[in-house]
C-alpha cells in the first residue's frame, strides 16, 4: 500500500507527535509498505529517507507548550506537489485541526483520508471559533483515530463526529532489551521531560524532592531533557542540588537504558496530556510508575493498577509515594511485573495492526464507491457489460 503521513510539528523538536509517526512509519515500512511522512523541517535537519520537508516552522504557544508549526502559500505548494508525486492510495494527517501541514494536505488531497488526533484540551475556545473554517476540510476525512478517550472527547465536544479509540504504539522489546547503566543504578528516580515546560511537572517532583531525600538519603535523581538546568534547581537548597544529575538530551537507547536503571519512574505532569507515552515507554523497560492522576494517566495505568497515581500537582503527596515505594521492593517488583504485563496491548504489533485496518477499511470503501460510479456512468451512455 502506498501511505502518506503527515506530520504538523517540526521533526527537528522531538516530541510524542513526531516519535509516533516516526515509530509508525518505520514498522509499516518493515511490512512492506510504501510510506512517505511530509514534515517541516529546517534545511540542515537529518531526515531518515521516507520523511520529505516541507520547510521551516516557525513556533506557536498552544495547549500550554509551544507547537512548531508549517503554513501559509509556500507550504500549501509543497502539500500539494507531495500529494501529486506520492499518489498515494490513503493520507494519513495527523493533527488535522491544527493550523499546519495537516489542515493544508486535507483541503488539497483527493481520496481516502484517515485523521488522528491527539491533543486533549477541554473547552478550548480557539477550537469552537475556528470550527466554520475547519469544517469543510475536516468533512473530506474518511476514518477518524483518537489516541485516547480524552482525545475523542475533545473531538466530540468540539467537532463533531466521533473516533475510534487507537492509542500510540510502543516497540515494547526495544525497551526490554536494553541494558541497564551502572552508574545510573542504585536507589534512583528518574525523570525524562523538557525541563523548561511547566506542565511536564518538574517543578512539582522538585518541591518534593527535600521530602525525599529526609526519608531516603541515598536517593538522587536523573533528569533527561532540554532546558535551563540551574532555574531548575534554584528552589533546592544548595546541599541538595548535588543530588540532582541532568543528563541532557539523550538518544533513544540512552532513553530506554535510563528507564531500565531507574528504581522509579515519576511522571508529575500537571495538564495538557492526551495520552502518556512516556508511561508506556517506562513500562515497557519495566520501569515502576508513579504519575499524577490526570485522566489520560490514569487509563494508561489502568487505573492504577499498572503503576501508582497521586494526586495531581500535590508535592506532599508525591513525596509520601516515592517513599512509601523506594522503601518497599517487593511493591516496586510487583509494579514491574504487573507494568510489564499491562504494556503488550500498546506494542506496535497490536497498534500498527488496529491502523492498518482502519486504512483497509477505507480504501475498500473508496474503491467501492468508484466502482459504484463506473458501473452507473456505463449504464448512463449505454455501455453496462452483460
Amino acid at each position: 500500500m502506498r501511505i502518506g503521513i503527515v506530520c504538523p510539528y517540526s521533526w527537528d523538536v522531538p516530541g510524542g507527535v513526531q516519535f509516533h509517526i516516526r515509530d509508525l512509519a518505520e514498522h509499516l515500512i518493515r511490512l512492506g509498505h510504501e510510506v512517505s511522512v511530509l514534515a517541516p523541517a529546517d534545511d540542515e535537519t537529518p531526515l531518515p529517507p521516507y520523511v520529505v520537508s516541507a520547510g521551516r516552522a516557525v513556533p506557536v504557544p498552544y495547549n500550554g507548550s509551544v507547537a512548531r508549526l508549517n503554513f501559509g502559500f509556500l507550504s500549501a505548494a509543497r502539500v500539494r506537489r507531495w500529494l501529486h508525486d506520492g499518489a498515494f492510495e490513503v493520507i494519513h494527517i495527523h493533527e488535522p485541526a491544527s493550523p499546519s501541514l495537516g489542515l493544508l494536505a486535507c483541503w488539497a488531497a483527493q481520496g481516502p483520508i484517515v485523521a488522528t488526533f491527539h491533543t486533549s484540551n477541554p473547552r478550548s475556545r480557539a477550537m469552537i471559533a475556528a470550527y466554520p473554517i475547519l469544517q469543510p476540510a475536516l468533512e473530506k476525512i474518511s476514518a477518524r483515530i483518537a489516541v485516547s478517550e480524552y482525545a475523542r472527547r475533545t473531538l466530540v465536544e468540539h467537532l463533531g463526529g466521533d473516533a475510534v479509540v487507537i492509542p500510540n504504539g510502543v516497540d515494547v522489546d526495544f525497551f526490554a532489551r536494553a541494558e541497564p547503566k551502572k552508574e545510573w543504578q542504585g536507589r534512583t528516580i528518574g525523570f525524562i521531560g523538557r525541563i523548561d515546560e511547566p506542565r511536564k511537572g518538574l517543578p512539582v517532583l522538585m518541591k518534593a524532592l527535600p521530602e525525599i531525600l529526609a526519608e531516603v538519603p541515598d536517593a538522587r535523581l536523573l533528569v533527561a531533557g532540554r532546558g535551563d538546568e540551574k532555574e531548575a534547581v534554584a528552589g533546592l537548597p544548595e546541599e541538595l542540588r548535588s543530588r540532582v544529575e541532568f543528563l541532557g538530551m539523550v538518544t533513544d537507547e540512552d532513553k530506554a537504558r535510563l528507564l531500565r536503571s531507574v528504581d522509579l519512574y515519576v511522571a508529575p505532569n500537571t495538564g495538557g496530556e492526551s495520552f502518556g507515552i512516556i508511561l508506556v515507554e517506562a513500562m515497557s523497560a519495566a520501569a515502576p510508575v508513579l504519575a499524577s492522576d490526570l485522566d489520560a494517566f490514569a487509563q494508561v495505568l489502568n487505573q492504577g493498577e499498572a503503576g501508582e497515581l497521586f494526586t495531581n500537582e500535590n508535592a506532599g503527596a508525591l513525596a509520601a509515594s516515592a517513599v512509601r515505594l523506594l522503601r518497599d521492593p517487593s511493591r516496586l517488583a510487583e509494579l514491574r511485573e504487573r507494568g510489564a504485563r499491562h504494556v503488550r496491548r500498546f506494542d506496535w504489533s497490536t497498534v500498527g495492526a488496529d491502523i492498518l485496518a482502519v486504512y483497509e477499511t477505507v480504501t475498500d470503501g473508496a474503491a467501492s464507491v468508484d466502482t459504484d460510479e463506473r458501473v452507473g456512468l456505463r449504464a448512463r451512455w449505454g455501455l453496462a457489460r452483460d
